[in-house]
């Protein structure tokens, strides 16, 4: 365990370093949740209730923070072949893309961090209201399956454009499909089954259970089937990179 987790460090603040704290990126996970909230504001004609407002754009900055990272680094190292160089390190496969996949957890953690400050200094939210512990809970998964998912996606594509076209694919369905800010219940009877095979869906239905009070799914069960998720696609991901990238 100990011999697995010196490289796990090294791997991870390399990335940090050279990917994540980089100020283009650190401005990202600004911009685009403040972009965001500022488009329904404005586009909208009557009065916004911030507290049902709030999980979508968290869930939304997390998804697109996430995928959009694993895309361009995990795809941009097997295209220059910097990664061939990691997989001869003294270091499980498995450990080696949590490391990889960790420093986009923790950008999809930051993303999400961002609404909740705009809400609390530009708005009169109720905070004491939020269970923050359930919060807490459903952003890392949100974070880890998102990660996951781009890291599935992007051990499938050769390219960062296909790594990103791909992503979209999935993305943009999310926003409309996954109770970011349609309701479930308001979607019609042939798009409600599509939902419920989205990872989001659990994630974002949490977030409105811990924010809003809105839920329609027990939140023990979303918990469950979200992490099921996170383990399905990790190990989707790993088989991928043994059977394509591993020679």
């Amino acid at each position: 365990m100990i011999r697995q987790l010196i490289p796990f460090v090294h791997v991870l603040r390399k990335d940090m370093r050279t990917y994540y704290l980089k100020p283009p990126n650190i401005s990202w996970g600004i911009i685009f949740p403040l972009a965001w909230t500022l488009m329904f504001f404005l586009r909208s004609a009557s009065p916004i209730d911030v507290q049902d407002l709030l999980p979508g754009v968290m869930a939304m900055s997390i998804l697109f923070g996430t995928t959009s990272m694993l895309a361009v680094t995990i795809t941009f190292e097997k295209r220059s072949r910097s990664f061939e160089r990691l997989l001869l390190a003294p270091i499980s496969i498995y450990y080696l893309m949590l490391a990889k996949t960790s420093g986009a957890i923790v950008f999809g953690l930051f993303n999400a961090l961002v609404p909740i400050l705009l809400a609390y200094v530009f708005t009169d939210i109720a905070l004491a209201r939020i269970h923050w512990p359930t919060v807490i809970g459903s952003v890392f998964l949100i974070s880890v399956s998102s990660t996951f998912l781009g890291l599935m996606i992007a051990v499938s594509v050769k390219e960062v454009f296909e790594a990103q076209t791909f992503s979209n694919f999935f993305r943009f369905p999310m926003v409309f499909l996954c109770g970011l800010f349609i309701p479930l219940q308001d979607l019609p009877l042939f798009l409600r089954p599509i939902s419920h095979v989205l990872p989001l869906t659990y994630g974002t239905d949490i977030l409105r259970s811990a924010v809003a009070g809105g839920g329609v799914m027990p939140v023990p069960v979303s918990f469950i089937i979200l992490v099921g998720f996170c383990a399905v696609l990790f190990f989707v991901s790993i088989r991928n990179i043994n059977k394509n990238w591993v020679y």
